[in-house]
């Protein structure tokens, strides 16, 4: 939807200059009257389009959990919907945030539903969140809704950050270790050469071949880093094809020790995510859709879509989810004894808790295996350089001595 810009005064006379997203500029002239504002130029800005667009994927969750959280109280406290969304575009610390408020607001009030609304602005307000809202507004429980969102939008959050947690830490060390490793190589090994070979005499094994990586380093650098940017690019590309997300995103959920805390993670969250879009009163097959496309990964979307499948042909949810193999047998086994039941919804909410919490443990036990393993890397190869620099010292040490 087109972006325009625009120069006005509100009712006071004060300059108002601002952005507003419409269907054409005589359907945002319409919206900016309906506030009360005298226009006096506006135009199309199709390079600040793009640049509220690149900014709108930044919006953190923590500001989507208090915007729902907040609109959710505001309804419930009978406050006219626009009122809310005006109050909270106010309040809106993030600028990009605050102008996408406003403009849903605008919307709203030139007659728009608010799922519809929200609808223009995917990168903030995700399908699951724009169907949940729909939801609320048909069976008219929109504060409870949001309410349910929110606490949806943390619990994925939180969830997410473990995972991060557990993956910054030994990336971080690796990153340093590696870093240690090239000031060593290029740096201080040129340094001792230097000094061995005004010595003379025969270098042990160890520190030729320590002088030898060096030499070929410092020779092959640029060559090695373009090398290995290339590659980078070239995974990166065949990574973004169909075939090549499907083995990435295999071979993610098949590594020894992330890809056990990866497939726990996918779990929760398709357990919380369809929990929570079935107690909305979203329909099973819209919420498995749903699913699919807010997984993360091209192998459980391919799990949901068969399920999705299979229920238009009369079968279970839980049969072809065990066909899979995706999902463990403890998970497709409840999710029959909740179909059977009748309280699938309660059934999801249990998984969830409970893969959360083998998440947690999954992340506590990582971080105390990888941290021994990583101080014994580093003294590997930072004291096999140490030693292999110093063979030299001692030699000559013993022959002096």
């Amino acid at each position: 939807m087109p972006l325009y810009k625009y120069v006005a005064k509100d009712e006071e006379g004060n300059a108002v200059t601002d952005f507003i997203e419409a269907k054409d500029e005589n359907v945002a002239l319409d919206m900016l009257r309906v506030k009360n504002l005298i226009i006096i130029t506006i135009s199309e800005e199709k390079k600040a389009k793009a640049a509220v667009k690149s900014k709108n994927s930044k919006i953190k969750a923590e500001e989507l959990v208090i915007f729902s959280r907040q609109l959710a109280t505001m309804v419930n406290a009978g406050i006219p919907l626009v009122q809310s969304l005006d109050i909270l575009s106010e309040q809106m610390e993030s600028p990009v945030f605050r102008q996408v408020v406003g403009t849903v607001r605008g919307d709203v009030e030139a007659g728009s539903s608010l799922s519809a609304a929200l609808e223009k602005h995917p990168r903030i307000f995700s399908l699951l969140y724009t169907n949940m809202v729909k939801a609320g507004e048909t069976s008219g429980m929109l504060d409870e809704i949001l309410e349910r969102l929110s606490g949806y939008l943390e619990k994925n959050d939180q969830l997410t950050r473990k995972v991060k947690s557990a993956m910054v830490y030994p990336t971080v060390v690796m990153l340093m270790a590696m870093s240690i490793t090239l000031v060593l190589l290029l740096k201080v090994i040129p340094t001792f050469k230097e000094i061995f070979s005004t010595l003379g005499g025969t270098l042990p094994m160890p520190t030729q071949i320590l002088i030898g990586i060096s030499d070929t380093l410092r020779k092959y650098f640029v060559v090695a880093v373009g090398v290995i940017g290339l590659i980078g690019f070239v995974l990166a590309k065949v990574v973004q094809t169909p075939q090549g997300k499907m083995k990435f995103d295999e071979l993610k959920l098949s590594l020894p020790v992330f890809g056990i805390l990866m497939r726990k993670v996918a779990v929760a969250r398709f357990s919380r995510t369809l929990s929570t879009l079935i107690r909305s009163g979203v329909p099973i097959l819209g919420a498995l859709e749903i699913v699919g496309k807010t997984a993360g990964n091209v192998i459980i979307e391919g799990a949901v879509d068969k399920a999705r499948a299979g229920i238009r042909e009369g079968e279970s949810i839980s049969s072809p989810l065990a066909k899979s193999k995706v999902f463990p047998p403890m998970v497709t086994r409840m999710i029959s004894v909740g179909e059977e039941s009748g309280e699938l919804e309660k059934m999801l909410s249990k998984i969830a808790d409970f893969y959360e919490d083998q998440v947690d443990a999954a992340v506590s036990g990582l971080t105390s295996l990888i941290e021994p393993l990583i101080i014994a890397f580093l003294g590997i190869v930072v004291g096999s350089i140490v030693i292999a620099m110093f063979l030299p010292i001692f030699k000559i040490t013993e022959l002096v001595g």
